[in-house]
């Protein structure tokens, strides 16, 4: 079987690296925002070209914190797109703001500059960009220009695109704030969870600060609303550092990967992704096709896996009830029939590329 990702893989390759992090961290006693912990942050503020990085306990509480910190409270109206999972539209109910869907470019799977125009026209408080499998928003300096216009908070969701680079700037640091995820399985994952808040802006990185530890501005003086205890531990802070120094070269074998697909698959009734240079990081490798179910069934039966990301819009999900009834995003609703994710990680081998590749294009339709 090939996987659709192997963590053990990655975790090999760094093994004595990790083991000597969990060591060091062992041997101080420092279990939470400690010396690890500031070490990574700072090392991932430079990596990013930005001057703040606060860690915290997972990428969703990276975006909650993050609106939190631009001003978002109850009752307001956050923009985002439908297609990346839910998370974003997690966080904002998690405030008692409200979601307001966007749809997406069929083809880069992004928000579009016109989207975004339309959604700050209906009031939103806040914008959130999602730099969806890995691929920047090709407008996002727009996006942040036309935000900063209206007065209008925008947060760049980088949870799957680490390194991703815009004119030779890395995602994450357009907007008011970016989020970012180290679940096992992103770019730059750590070996359980954790996540990262990143501005160029001290006033909010100085609430991030606050509001990942209950809201604290002395030890057990809780002076800001809204507080949640959401940080990075020690441990996997000092797990990130092994990879990070590794990240780009990462990110460069992923866009290897999928420039062999790109190279190889040659089937009328599959679409694959544009290769757009490294403003894609190919967190995820995403395709589409008509009839997505009988191509992951004919995957399935040669041994190998796929997944869809992700088979339910926001808008359609069940928690919702009716609430979204009447919103139709057309793009985004063919995306979710369509999509099928092929296997693309780092550690994975040419051969095993190459058998994914001849088994798509075996594939009778």
């Amino acid at each position: 079987m090939i996987k659709i990702n192997d963590l053990s893989a990655l975790t090999q390759s760094q093994k004595e690296g990790v083991k000597s992090a969990i060591a060091r961290v062992v041997d101080s006693g420092w279990v939470v925002l400690g010396p690890e912990v500031r070490r990574f942050e700072s090392a991932f503020a430079d990596y990013l070209g930005a001057r703040h990085c606060a860690g915290v306990a997972n990428g969703t509480d990276a975006i909650e914190l993050a609106l939190k910190a631009l001003g978002v409270a109850a009752g307001d109206r956050v923009a985002t797109v439908a297609n990346a999972g839910m998370y974003t539209s997690t966080a904002a109910l998690a405030i008692g703001a409200e979601p307001v869907f966007m749809d997406v470019d069929l083809d880069s799977r992004n928000v579009s500059l016109p989207e975004v125009r339309r959604v700050i026209a209906l009031g939103v408080k806040a914008v959130v960009a999602t730099h969806l499998y890995g691929r920047a928003i090709a407008e996002i300096e727009a996006i942040a220009q036309l935000c900063a216009q209206h007065g209008v908070a925008l947060l760049e969701d980088c949870a799957q695109a680490h390194g991703a680079l815009v004119h030779g700037r890395r995602v994450g640091t357009f907007g008011d704030a970016a989020s970012f995820s180290f679940y096992p399985t992103k770019n730059l994952g750590a070996l359980g969870d954790g996540g990262a808040v990143v501005t160029q802006r001290a006033d909010i990185a100085e609430r991030i600060g606050h509001l990942r530890q209950y809201g604290w501005t002395a030890k057990y003086e809780v002076s800001l609303a809204g507080g949640r205890n959401s940080r990075l531990d020690e441990m996997q802070a000092a797990i990130l550092m092994v990879f990070l120094p590794h990240l780009d070269a990462a990110n460069a074998r992923r866009r290897q990967i999928a420039s062999l697909y790109g190279a190889g698959i040659h089937h009328p009734d599959v679409q694959l992704p544009a290769d757009t240079g490294e403003s894609s990081v190919a967190h995820l490798y995403v395709l589409r096709s008509a009839r997505r179910d009988a191509l992951r069934a004919h995957l399935q039966a040669h041994g190998i896996s796929s997944d869809v990301h992700y088979p339910i819009p926001d808008h359609r999900q069940p928690v919702f009830r009716d609430r979204y009834a009447g919103l139709r995003l057309e793009n985004t609703e063919r995306l979710a029939a369509e999509i099928l994710t092929l296997p693309c990680y780092a550690e994975m081998h040419d051969d095993d590329v190459a058998l994914v590749v001849a088994a798509v294009n075996a594939w009778r339709a």
